[in-house]
C-alpha cells in the first residue's frame, strides 16, 4: 500500500465528503431505517450529512485521507453545549422531507445516551465501500487517539454495526449497554480512556 497522509478537510470539501459517509452508510440498519426507500435514501443521508460535515468543520475536526476515500468528523465536547448547526431544524426538514421525524428522533436518542463527562465525540467514521478493509478506517484513528492520549483526553462514539463495534473495540472502545431505534436495528455506546504515553 502506498504511503498515505492524513490532513485537515477544507470547507469547500463538504460535499465530498458527505458523498463519502452516504456511500458507506446507506445499507446499515440503522440508516435503513431511517429512509426506507432505496431509490431515497443514499440522496437524503448525503444531504444530512453535509449539515453534519458543514458543523463539523465550523465546531469540530474533520480529516480525510489525502485520496478522500477516508473521513473521520470529530467534536471536542468539554461540558459546555456545542451550538446547533444554522436553521438546523428548516435545513433538517428541507433535506429529509417525509423522513424527518426519523431523524429528530435518532437526534433525540444519541442526545440522551452521551456521556456528560468531558470527551471528544467520534460522530462519523466513513470509508469509500470500494476502499473498506485496508485499513484506512484504522488509520484515521490512530492519527486522532494520539493527540487524545497525549492530551489524557477520553473518547466516545455509538457503532452502527457488528464490524464496526469490532474494529472500534480493537482500537481500545468498550461497548455499553445497546440501545436501539423502533424497528430493533442497534447502536452501541462506546467509550475510550486515554492511553499513557
Amino acid at each position: 500500500m502506498r504511503h498515505m497522509s492524513i490532513v485537515r478537510a477544507e470547507p469547500a470539501e463538504a460535499g465530498c465528503i458527505a458523498d463519502t459517509i452516504a456511500d458507506a452508510f446507506q445499507h446499515l440498519g440503522v440508516f435503513v431505517w431511517l429512509v426506507p426507500p432505496r431509490s431515497e435514501r443514499r440522496r437524503i443521508l448525503r444531504d444530512h450529512c453535509q449539515i453534519l460535515v458543514e458543523h463539523a468543520l465550523s465546531y469540530g475536526e474533520v480529516h480525510v485521507t489525502d485520496d478522500r476515500t477516508a473521513v473521520a468528523v470529530w467534536f471536542a465536547r468539554d461540558g459546555r453545549p456545542l451550538p446547533p448547526p444554522d436553521d438546523y431544524d428548516q435545513r433538517l426538514s428541507s433535506a429529509c422531507g417525509r423522513w424527518t421525524d426519523r431523524f429528530q428522533l435518532v437526534d433525540r436518542l444519541l442526545d440522551a445516551h452521551r456521556p456528560w463527562q468531558p470527551h471528544h465525540y467520534l460522530a462519523s467514521l466513513a470509508v469509500r465501500p470500494e476502499r473498506q478493509g485496508e485499513g484506512l478506517g484504522s488509520a484515521l484513528l490512530r492519527h486522532y487517539h494520539a493527540q487524545l492520549d497525549a492530551d489524557g483526553t477520553p473518547a466516545y462514539l455509538e457503532a452502527s454495526s457488528p464490524p464496526s463495534r469490532d474494529l472500534y473495540a480493537r482500537h481500545g472502545y468498550r461497548p455499553g449497554e445497546p440501545f436501539a431505534v423502533p424497528d430493533g436495528a442497534p447502536y452501541w455506546p462506546m467509550w475510550r480512556e486515554p492511553t499513557p504515553l
